[in-house]
């Protein structure tokens, strides 16, 4: 990643930093990421299993990104200071025009964007149903969409767990996702791109237990 502001001086710190944490508690394996386009506006759709993920996310990805956050995360003290640099605000009770025109806005302008289809964390491990919402942003920015599976932060940071374990953890990031759309506010299109993107989540999960099992 290229450094061209404090910034992104900062971000680079913070995610080499996420990185020495996460492979001081056990091996870090990241597969696929060639697969992100390295110019332009891209989605990365991975499945949630830890609060852990976004900062993964960050350290995985060859980029800088930019996440959608919980917006009560933003009135923390110095918490809240760090993380407007690095994300936007979203309200996880219902999906706000102003977010999706965010998310938008931020894609077309060829920021990687960081979302989570389940919209929270699964607490079994299972995928969930994914929100329409990243169907929406992807419709609307006809941004390429590559599809990520996570393994091992739920290990690490299991639910209710107040310090960090030792696993590993496996990223897998699958090959970019293009949607060819003509009418990109189509409520059911937004569906269809929806499930068609957690199908390729789950694809990767398939692969990862094939190959562990």
């Amino acid at each position: 990643m290229k450094i061209k502001s404090v910034s992104d001086f900062f971000y680079f710190l913070s995610i080499t930093l996420i990185g020495f944490i996460l492979r001081s508690r056990g091996r870090l394996y990241i597969k696929g990421a060639d697969n992100i386009p390295l110019e332009g506006g891209v989605i990365i759709a991975a499945n949630h299993i830890s609060y852990l993920d976004p900062p993964l996310m960050g350290a995985a990805t060859p980029r800088r990104a930019t996440f959608m956050a919980r917006k009560g995360l933003f009135s923390i003290p110095l918490l809240g200071w760090f993380i407007k640099h690095y994300a936007f605000p979203v309200d996880r009770t219902r999906t706000l025009p102003s977010t999706i025109k965010e998310a938008v806005r931020r894609l077309k302008n060829g920021e990687l964007l960081v979302i989570f289809p389940e919209g929270r964390r699964s607490e079994t491990g299972e995928l969930t149903e994914g929100k329409r919402g990243v169907g929406m942003v992807a419709a609307l920015s006809k941004a390429a969409v590559v599809p990520v599976f996570i393994s091992g932060t739920d290990k690490i940071l299991p639910v209710g767990a107040k310090w960090l374990k030792r696993a590993d953890i496996h990223v897998m990031f699958g090959r970019p996702l293009d949607f060819h759309i003509t009418n990109g506010r189509d409520e059911d299109l937004h569906i269809s791109i929806t499930q068609k993107i957690m199908t390729a989540i789950g694809e990767l999960k398939k692969s990862y237990a094939d190959n562990s099992g």
